[in-house]
């Protein structure tokens, strides 16, 4: 089932272009839609037969990939459709069975704070005698527009033309602490990956 998520009173930053005339141009886009990824050690689940973690123990394993967006940030608020793929493996193919496996969507901001999360379930069918099982994932996220648009200062100094002997030519906007905290404040990301347990994670993260 897909998953809707909506962060209110929020918002998408315009495109910015940063141009150095009068020498080498350097364009950055800075682009309205969130960046959409799966968190380290949530892209893959191990399910294990009892409470052994050994390898003879492993009943099935899943894995998130294809992740995709598509993104509309015409009005009001930012939505974000996203997509991905769901690999399974069992270790015995008897008979048909039916797996079911948990996944989340969550906004974060500034690269890592959760500011909203929800939790969705995708279902996989063995057929008899089959050891891999496909499905595919869908989840919205909503992120109104003034949020994710820069304050207006901070857009002129990003985008303000430097030309080479000015006492500020070779400074780099980003390194001032109020205009890179405005910058983080105003970026999101949505992220899916699988819900896992303390004790999936951990799996994970020592294998």
């Amino acid at each position: 089932m897909p998953l809707a998520l909506a962060l209110a009173a929020g918002g998408c930053a315009k495109t910015g272009d940063i141009d150095v005339s009068q020498g080498v141009g350097i364009t950055a886009v800075r682009s309205a839609c969130p960046i959409v990824g799966i968190p380290a050690g949530t892209g893959d689940v191990t399910l294990f037969n009892g409470t052994s973690t050994d390898s003879r123990a492993i009943d099935a394993v899943a894995t998130i990939s294809n992740v995709r967006a598509t993104c509309s940030d015409a009005g009001d608020d930012v939505v974000t459709r996203v997509t991905f793929d769901v690999r399974a493996r069992r270790t015995s193919a008897d008979g048909a069975r039916d797996l079911s496996l948990p996944y989340f969507v969550a906004i974060t901001r500034g690269g890592s704070q959760v500011v909203a999360k929800r939790v969705g379930q995708v279902a996989l069918r063995f057929d008899a005698g089959q050891p891999i099982a496909t499905a595919n994932g869908e989840a919205t996220t909503v992120v109104a527009r003034a949020q994710a648009t820069l304050p207006q200062d901070v857009r002129d100094r990003l985008t303000r033309r430097r030309k080479a002997g000015d006492q500020d030519a070779a400074v780099d906007p980003l390194a001032t602490p109020e205009v890179r905290a405005a910058v983080l404040a105003a970026s999101f990301e949505a992220l899916v990956g699988f819900q896992l347990t303390q004790d999936q994670l951990k799996y994970n993260a020592t294998r």
